[in-house]
């Protein structure tokens, strides 16, 4: 008889991540549709559609950019957002409790011992986020469980939280379903 799962619910996917994948590799899949966008930018935006949507099907989770007046650039700029949601809206296995794939266990064992400050423009910090985020999952969003396993401090485990606003607001959930107090920055 299987037991209850005493977990914050989540949707779960596979491994690997959506969001350690090949950002190239995570485009593919995505269903992409573009738009014109009105507002600032002048009749440049009006007359092109520079508005970009990229859709990760069955999740139906969505990143957009349209404040660029080119669409390549909002296409890099709605993979990036698309990588950090999935990173906040899905799970994966964690490494505390099960295998992770190759990929994964590359991100852990690069950045394990590291403060964990990876700037915005790094192509990896959605990666570590959903990593750091599925281990949270699993400790019941006890920072210092996590700390362990990343080889690091509370602390940098909590700064990097509050990098991304919404991480932190996710784990306060994952905090509250266990009864425990909100972080804070």
């Amino acid at each position: 008889m299987a037991g209850i799962d005493e977990r914050y619910p989540a949707t779960m996917v596979g491994s690997p991540h959506p969001a350690v994948m090949d950002p190239e590799e995570l485009f593919k899949r995505c269903e992409l549709r573009t738009q014109r966008r009105s507002g600032p930018g002048g009749q440049h935006r009006n007359k092109t559609s520079s508005g970009v949507f990229l859709t990760l099907n069955p999740y139906g989770i969505v990143g957009e950019a349209t404040e660029r007046r080119s669409q390549i650039q909002n296409r890099v700029v709605a993979l990036t957002r698309l990588r950090f949601r999935l990173a906040i809206e899905l799970r994966s296995p964690s490494s505390i409790d099960q295998e992770v794939t190759a990929a994964e266990s590359e991100l852990l064992v690069r950045f394990r011992g590291s403060r964990l400050k990876i700037n915005e423009e790094n192509v990896l910090k959605p990666a570590v986020l959903a990593l750091i985020l599925n281990d949270l999952r699993v400790a019941g969003g006890q920072p210092s469980l996590v700390a362990k396993v990343w080889a690091t401090t509370t602390s940098s485990i909590v700064a990097f939280l509050a990098s991304h606003p919404a991480a932190l607001v996710y784990v306060n959930e994952i905090r509250r379903f266990h009864s425990r107090r909100p972080l804070k920055v």
